[in-house]
């Protein structure tokens, strides 16, 4: 598995789910089996079956959260030395359709909704490696888009 890039606060989010997993949900988990099992005949028993499910569910995202841990790497925000976009930083670009301002993250930490956007998405790997007053163009679902980079933070 490649590197998994987090801001501080989306790597601590993170902790705090896998913390919720296995110290709230697996216990939880555990006890609807055990009451499912004293149910009897466990062949047609659905509670059974949904708490092994739900089971099953939290382990695995418990495994993909560890292995993510494994190869997570914190980024700071800002600029290097050179004001090159990295990840990161904060970009304010302007296009025809305005200003906005965007975040470069780590694909696990992506939503676009809220202009955090990943290295790895079309937008995120044309903003790479740009500077301050660089205009790009990004194929886009609704066709070519231009966009000046006003400002990295």
């Amino acid at each position: 598995m490649d590197n998994q890039y987090f801001s501080k606060e989306g790597l601590e989010k993170l902790k705090q789910e896998l913390q919720q997993r296995t110290e709230v949900m697996r216990p939880e988990i555990a006890q609807r089996i055990k009451e499912a099992k004293e149910q009897g005949d466990l062949s047609e028993n659905a509670e059974f079956d949904a708490a092994k499910e739900a089971q099953s569910m939290n382990e695995g995202r418990i495994e993909d959260i560890h292995k993510i841990l494994e190869n997570a790497v914190v980024i700071s925000h800002g600029t290097n030395a050179v004001g090159v976009i990295g990840v990161g930083c904060q970009v304010v670009v302007e296009s025809k359709d305005g200003k906005r301002t965007l975040t470069i993250v780590g694909v696990s930490e992506s939503n676009p909704a809220e202009g955090l956007i990943s290295n790895e998405s079309p937008l995120g790997k044309a903003f790479l490696g740009h500077k301050k007053s660089d205009t790009i163009e990004v194929r886009t679902p609704k066709g070519i888009v231009s966009y000046t980079i006003l400002d990295i933070k």
